[in-house]
């Protein structure tokens, strides 16, 4: 190389190897400082795209733990409600259970009192973990988690929408039970006995009119409520009933939508008339049959109500009838001989049928008959013969099976009972399947946490290996860059004197 003064070549390199030298170094000082390798795009671009995304699903899937964990906390308030709530319908199994026994003394209203709180309680704590029907988790409860291809693989859901999944009474069908003592309600009332502001029958009475059938043969009577210048309350109607009925073997008490109802192991028919003053204690010409027992009124019969047998100018009419239960069979043949009256026709049929536990007794309205079993029966119609010239007779009146009517649940002193507790044993295994999903549901999102836990390592990992710094080669490469400097710098002092040296030249 030539010498010169206008330009120093060994400068200008030794100025270019400084400034590499001094971003070399300035870059390894960065990256140690941040522990980064990728500060800016410049550093790699490819690589700093793939990093932000392995930070974006890391973010998502931080956030989704928090999602999951939130999820599996809420189920598990919601299992906890649900194991108070099974505690609850193992105290009513108790007191149904209790009230179900027909050699129970005690009060089944104190019963039924403490279950129908019991019910609200189910409905307060089913409201209170947003399982009530139509609350705000009895719906399909999804959580967002992310780590998936798509958003359908990112999101785990537990379905707890639906009737079925409802912990309240009304999803656990038992809203309407009751294990008050049953009975049969009076036809057409509507007074309601449970309303403290009436007193009853202030200055006046009411009489019941009771047809009793039983083994000791027919009875009506007479029962009078009065209610005094003070009037009565709904416990003391029930009362003065009682202290009246109690030798017939019938029971009044209140039922559950507050009206009066009576229940017995008797057969009976009641009507009720008008009140003399004051508030009734039941509607006026109401009336009940003791639907308890199977029963059979002849108006139901093919031949309609019933009709005396009598001559007349001519014969009367004849006809044959076949009840039959599990005690054995009874065949009766009724005309004007045994028949002639309501009276003698129901003697004629007690006389016959109270041996197989078959009762006839007057109904409500006086002038017809009820048969009434506490056991299934059948009735036949074998055959029937009109009277001749005037001659009359009916008691069913056409030949055939009758339908006899079965008893109604809830007109014993248990059957209100017994259904509670089919409808709790039901509501115990619907609310044990609900509390399967929400079990099933926390496992699920435990699991979700896990593979979540599981990706967000792995991804954190695989950015690291991009975006990271390698501290040892760094380290390393600041020593390189620090002692390129220091020789890049010395070089330039002698680049820079090195034109002095023509000076020589130029010496005389």
């Amino acid at each position: 190389m030539s010498l010169s003064i206008q330009t120093n070549v060994a400068s200008l390199i030794a100025q270019n190897n400084i400034r590499i030298n001094t971003n070399f170094q300035s870059n390894t000082i960065n990256q140690l400082s941040s522990g980064y390798r990728i500060n800016s795009s410049a550093d790699d671009a490819a690589g700093l795209a793939v990093a932000n995304q392995y930070t974006a699903l890391t973010t998502q899937l931080t956030q989704g733990v928090l999602n999951a964990n939130n999820a599996v906390g809420q189920l598990q308030i919601i299992d906890g409600g649900m194991n108070n709530i099974s505690q609850i319908l193992d105290r009513m199994q108790t007191l149904a259970t209790e009230s179900a026994s027909s050699t129970f003394v005690g009060n089944r209203t104190t019963l039924n009192n403490e279950y129908q709180g019991l019910l609200q309680e189910i409905n307060r704590q089913a409201s209170s973990i947003g399982l009530n029907t139509g609350g705000s988790y009895n719906t399909n409860l999804v959580s967002y988690i992310g780590g998936g291809n798509n958003a359908a693989n990112s999101q785990v859901s537990v379905n707890l929408g639906g009737a079925n999944n409802a912990v309240d009474s009304a999803g656990l069908g038992i809203a309407s039970t009751n294990i008050q003592g049953g009975g049969t309600e009076l036809n057409g009332n509507t007074v309601n006995l449970n309303n403290t502001a009436t007193q009853f029958l202030v200055n006046g009475t009411q009489d019941f009119t009771f047809h009793i059938g039983g083994s000791s043969g027919n009875q009506d009577i007479t029962v009078a409520l009065t209610g005094g210048a003070s009037g009565l309350t709904g416990t003391s109607v029930v009362n003065s009933l009682n202290s009246q009925l109690s030798s017939y073997g019938i029971n009044a008490s209140i039922a559950a939508d507050g009206t009066l109802q009576f229940s017995g192991s008797t057969a009976f028919t009641v009507s009720a008339g008008a009140a003399s003053a004051g508030n009734a204690a039941v509607t006026a010409n109401s009336t009940a049959v003791n639907t308890a027992d199977y029963n059979l009124d002849s108006a139901s019969g093919p031949g309609g109500a019933f009709a005396a047998f009598a001559a007349g100018a001519g014969t009367s009419a004849s006809e044959t009838v076949v009840f039959q239960n599990a005690g054995g069979s009874k065949t009766i043949t009724l005309d004007a001989t045994n028949a002639g009256d309501i009276n003698t026709a129901l003697a004629t049929l007690n006389s016959n049928l109270n041996s197989i536990g078959v009762y006839a007794v007057k109904a409500a309205n006086g002038t017809d008959i009820e048969f009434q079993s506490s056991s299934s029966f059948s009735v036949n119609e074998t055959a029937y013969t009109a009277g001749a010239n005037g001659g009359t007779g009916n008691l069913l009146g056409g030949v055939g099976a009758v339908t006899v009517n079965g008893p109604a649940a809830a007109a014993s002193d248990t059957g209100a009972a017994i259904s509670a507790l089919n409808l709790l044993n039901t509501a115990i295994q619907n609310l044990g399947l609900t509390q399967g999903t929400v079990g099933a549901g926390i496992n699920k999102l435990n699991y979700a946490v896990n593979l979540a836990q599981s990706q967000i390592t792995n991804y954190s990992a695989a950015e690291s290996g991009i975006r990271d710094a390698d501290v040892a080669q760094e380290a390393a490469n600041l020593t390189k860059a620090q002692v390129l400097q220091q020789a890049s710098l010395a070089a330039l002092a002698q680049a820079n004197a090195a034109p002095q040296a023509i000076l020589s030249l130029l010496k005389a």
